[in-house]
């Protein structure tokens, strides 16, 4: 989505990593597939500090770099649920949710009692299991929200690190793939291998997916290529964003005068705290992550640039204690607000 940014770019406050290690992360945002070769001639620095750095960030910073199916561009429903929840259950609820395929990422938030918990189920009977089956047998769930996602302004193949300005504009046409004629956003049957390789490992090499499928390393090379350049999945970064010094998430339930709902959504889409933004079905019009340095700086902007825009009706902020899933689960248990990347 070319969305002209806000004027004010996130700034990195780390103790642990520096700009290249930003700059690194953003270029994986890109293209996360690219070599450390590529990676390091746009950067202007060698392919073994980026392999150096690139470790360390796996390690240090949560880093992984997964293939995303991108449930818009495929035609699927996706819902953000609210799950109040029995003091002290919690925490068992986002485990078992997060142990489903269907579910893009999970937080705990309201002092532990309550689940935020995004899913994308593949079909109808995916989705009616989830919403009319398993979660109301449920007797520790005491209250049940599902927002429908309608129109996403910002977010999925649209990364929040790009708001950093890390990368020149020449640095970021240098690191994206060659483009190709555009097919249907589809995945066959036959690309399920392909892609479940491709969600465990976005780096995985051809002779890995190779492996994984029994198609030629050609065959495989070509069709994601294709997969890619349809927007049926794209490859997402998963890091930490307390490691970049943003230690406070936030989702934001945000109601807006129905005539006012699209140019808000274009709005926050340009706050740099804003990871991802869109219009939803239910009590608000509009959900959002907003990712900031700590509480003083949600503050700010909750009083500040959300607060003037014109349109705006009713903010809900619900501060997220923990993140249990972010792209992927199991993970090791970091506090912190979930991945900046709250993907739909």
């Amino acid at each position: 989505m070319a969305t002209e940014l806000h004027a004010q770019a996130p700034a990195l406050e780390s103790d642990t990593f520096d700009l290249l290690d930003l700059r690194i992360l953003c270029a994986l945002e890109v293209n996360g597939r690219a070599s450390f070769s590529r990676l390091g001639g746009v950067l202007g620095v060698s392919d073994q500090t980026v392999a150096r750095r690139y470790r360390r960030l796996c390690a240090e910073g949560g880093l992984r770099v997964v293939a995303v199916r991108d449930a818009e561009r495929l035609g699927h429903d996706q819902w953000m649920l609210r799950l109040r929840c029995v003091p002290d259950t919690a925490h068992t609820i986002a485990d078992a949710l997060a142990k489903r395929p269907d579910t893009s990422w999970i937080a705990l938030a309201s002092g532990g009692t309550e689940v935020i918990c995004g899913t994308r189920p593949r079909s109808p009977g995916d989705r009616d299991d989830l919403l009319l089956g398993k979660l109301p047998r449920t007797p520790s769930v005491v209250e049940i929200r599902a927002h429908q996602l309608l129109h996403r302004f910002f977010g999925g193949p649209d990364g929040w690190l790009r708001k950093f300005r890390a990368l020149t504009d020449d640095q970021i046409a240098a690191l994206r793939p060659a483009p190709r004629p555009a097919a249907p956003a589809r995945i066959d049957p036959e690309d399920e291998p392909l892609v479940a390789a491709l969600e465990r490992d976005g780096r995985a090499s051809l002779p890995e997916l190779q492996r994984a499928t029994g198609r030629s390393e050609s065959a495989v090379k070509r069709r994601l290529s294709s997969l890619v350049a349809s927007g049926a999945i794209y490859i997402d970064v998963e890091y930490a964003p307390e490691s970049l010094g943003h230690r406070v998430g936030a989702a934001l339930w945000i109601t807006a005068a129905p005539a006012a709902l699209h140019r808000v959504g274009q709005a926050l889409a340009r706050h740099p705290e804003i990871a991802h933004v869109t219009a939803t079905a239910g009590p608000s019009n509009l959900m959002a992550t907003a990712v900031t340095r700590g509480t003083a700086d949600l503050y700010a902007y909750l009083s500040g640039p959300l607060g003037a825009l014109e349109g705006v009706q009713h903010v809900e902020a619900t501060p997220y204690l923990r993140r249990v899933k972010q792209l992927t689960y199991p993970r090791a248990r970091r506090a912190g607000p979930p991945s900046a990347r709250s993907r739909s």
